[in-house]
């Protein structure tokens, strides 16, 4: 069992990676990333060029690169994480009889202006009115439905509230349904253990440039970490390391 101490020092750990990899790479970094092949069937070893020091102005000096080691299966898993979130439509299912909801001014106005979140989100709604010459109110007409998943009104009030601080027209979603679609991502992703060619790894890491947050995957976990600098050789030579004295590494 993690105590409270070291669960707080690990987040402070990953937090500070984190950070330390958004100021040594930006996300369109990714797109001409250069693959060096796969380490232990679980982690992608990829360069970074630096353009050297004084090329722009005609003189060619010596530089560093740097290798990053990329986990195959947590970068995979956070495409198909974000992809999901963005796209999907949840399943829905129709109330026998329209639900009134007991809801606040202000959020009966955000879910009024947010019909179609809602809808993706599996909440059909509609304004009516209980009686002749009352105000309308917003009443609930289907609910989303899952195979796995039970959802209810705690979904939706937490649905509103995340709509209170999103900009506008931006999708959001409920923790059960970020849960739903990280266990989702996590089938369909690339595993640990599966061989990987150069154009697979070469896809897995230009998704990543296409991402919100590319830094750890839907559970927490990094997806990559910074692993050395080595010389640039000239600037544009290409990197000649023995891989194959590390072991379990292969370019395919």
């Amino acid at each position: 069992m993690v105590s409270g101490a070291a669960s707080a020092s690990n987040v402070e750990s990953q937090q500070k990676a984190e950070e330390e990899l958004s100021r040594v790479i930006r996300k369109a970094d990714f797109e001409s990333m250069e693959i060096i092949g796969q380490f232990n069937k679980g982690f992608i070893v990829a360069r970074l060029r630096k353009a050297p020091e004084g090329e722009t102005s005609g003189i060619s000096t010596t530089s560093t690169d740097d290798l990053f080691l990329i986990d195959q299966h947590a970068s995979d898993e956070k495409y198909n994480f974000e992809t999901l979130q963005t796209t999907t439509k949840i399943q829905s299912q129709q109330l026998i009889q329209p639900r009134l909801l007991e809801l606040s001014a202000a959020d009966e106005l955000i879910a009024t202006e947010n019909t179609e979140i809602l809808r993706k989100n599996g909440f059909e709604i509609a304004l009516k009115s209980t009686a002749p010459g009352e105000r309308e109110r917003v009443h609930l007409l289907a609910q989303p439905i899952s195979k796995r998943t039970v959802f209810d009104f705690k979904d939706l009030e937490e649905l509103l509230h995340l709509m209170q601080n999103a900009p506008a027209g931006q999708m959001v979603r409920c923790s059960k349904a970020r849960n739903m679609f990280a266990s989702r991502a996590c089938r369909k992703s690339v595993m640990i253990g599966d061989p990987l060619t150069v154009g697979q790894m070469t896809s897995v890491v230009r998704h990543m440039a296409k991402l919100d947050q590319p830094w750890n995957c839907p559970h927490g976990r990094p997806t990559m970490r910074h692993l050395a600098q080595v010389p640039s050789e000239l600037g544009r030579a290409r990197l000649s390391i023995d891989w194959n004295a590390f072991g379990c590494f292969s370019r395919r």
